[in-house]
């Protein structure tokens, strides 16, 4: 999922408010290469390792990184690969499992600026804040040695970066968003199943994609729905504009703005028809409806192909394929930033600016599944050649990177999560349970605006 933490829980921030479920899934990570899930634990409960503070003993300097969920490098081995090039280096990170957790701790201690690590990572949900409250406790990235803004992606680089040009995070992956199919259900409702014939169905518009419903549930197998839940649907379409919830001035519009509006009429008529799986995302229901394939189609970031393998029977290893999304969008990522009042400050510089380096990132990949926001990264062996037990011989790197470089520079406000989740798990939901669009969005705007304190 460049996604760390599986979203099994009602979220909430430190002020009791929900936080979106697809946030924390942005923290699960899906072990593409290997074809298997790294999930976090469920307790919530933290992993940390001691930290002598400096030394480790021997002599060493110890770098300390604060993460939620499972980021990857231990994984995949970029700690030992820099400890080896770096002798004089020790490298201990201590773990939240979960963002919830992890994100108001972070809060507390970069406005107190004390108990911070060496490193601290930001999930995309909430970098907008980060820059706009916190953006002083924090170095400027852009100035590291060997950190080039041409190495990420131009809204990825944005994301990070003040009004008045300080870059105080450096993104390690994103989640370029494509549409991800059952071949064999396709086949049975009459539609095409090779991809670039399936990604022509819906190009350019998510009403195609809905057409596209209509056109499936007329041969749809027993018991199915084209796709898994008007939650998924909602945040895929509204993950594609390049203004959603915020305008650019910081003003909250989602109830103003057209395309949400638009985007939740979409995603109600799907419910209305019954085009949709009457389920929120990340649930133990919805974990069902894959166990035992009942749906045709998902919004589908690259770590979402490690969800599904994890909680997919084994017979349908090799039943998925990838198709581009009706318009490119991102659903996930997150910043290592460093605090100016680290132990280490240059030397947490540096170890961040090589974990986030092209090389690093595609490594990352082959062996977590969190796609770079490094484009230099794109026609490394580790991303151009990878390939997924659910979709086989689909050249799920290449697919996806060109997903990557056409997803829109998006404004991202600080309270994005609480609203997504009132839109989808407090909104659209309702209408597969007899509301009418009407009622379901007035529900979805209170609880948004409640949650705002407006």
């Amino acid at each position: 999922m460049r996604a760390r933490t599986l979203p099994h829980f009602r979220l909430h921030s430190s002020g009791g408010t929900p936080i979106a479920r697809k946030a924390v899934v942005l923290a699960a990570v899906a072990t593409l290469g290997a074809g298997l899930l790294a999930g976090c634990a469920d307790d919530g409960g933290d992993k940390s390792g001691s930290s002598d503070g400096g030394g480790s003993g021997s002599g060493k300097t110890t770098i300390t990184l604060g993460l939620f969920g499972t980021q990857g490098f231990k994984e995949a081995g970029l700690y030992a690969e820099y400890e080896k090039l770096h002798p004089d280096i020790k490298i201990q990170e201590n773990v939240t499992e979960r963002n919830e957790n992890y994100y108001p701790a972070l809060v507390n201690h970069l406005t107190t600026n004390s108990g911070l690590q060496d490193i601290q990572a930001v999930e995309v949900g909430n970098i907008a804040e980060v820059v706009n409250t916190q953006a002083d406790k924090l170095e400027d990235l852009s100035k590291v040695s060997g950190v080039n803004k041409s190495n990420w992606l131009d809204w990825k680089w944005q994301q990070a970066t003040t009004k008045d040009g300080r870059t105080i995070g450096l993104g390690t992956d994103i989640g370029p968003m494509a549409i991800c199919y059952r071949k064999d259900l396709f086949q049975q409702a009459g539609l095409p199943t090779d991809r670039e014939a399936v990604g022509k169905l819906w190009a350019g518009d998510w009403s195609k994609l809905v057409d596209a419903g209509e056109k499936y549930k007329k041969k749809a197998p027993t018991g199915t729905y084209f796709m898994d839940s008007p939650g998924g649907l909602l945040n895929a379409i509204l993950s594609s504009e390049q203004e959603k919830f915020y305008d650019s001035s910081g003003k909250v519009i989602y109830k103003t703005n057209p395309a949400v509006k638009a985007g939740f009429d979409l995603a109600a008529k799907a419910a209305q028809e019954g085009l949709v799986g009457a389920q929120t995302q990340f649930q133990p229901a919805w974990d069902q409806t894959i166990a035992n394939s009942k749906f045709a189609a998902v919004a589908c970031p690259p770590w979402m192909l490690g969800y599904l393998k994890g909680k997919s029977k084994p017979e349908a290893a090799g039943k998925w394929d990838v198709a581009a999304a009706p318009k490119s969008g991102n659903w996930g990522g997150t910043f290592l930033a460093v605090p100016k009042s680290g132990k280490h400050v240059k030397e947490a510089e540096t170890l961040a600016a090589w974990l986030t380096a092209p090389a690093q990132q595609a490594k990352l990949f082959g062996v977590q599944g969190s796609f770079p926001s490094a484009p230099g990264a794109y026609s490394l062996p580790a991303v151009s050649g990878a390939k997924n037990a659910m979709t086989g011989d689909t050249p799920i790197g290449k697919i996806f990177a060109e997903a990557a470089k056409a997803i829109p520079v998006q404004v991202i406000g600080p309270k994005d999560q609480i609203i997504i989740q009132g839109l989808t798990d407090n909104g659209v939901i309702l209408v597969t349970k007899g509301k009418s669009p009407a009622e379901a969005w007035k529900t979805a705007t209170k609880t948004i605006d409640n949650n705002l304190e407006q």
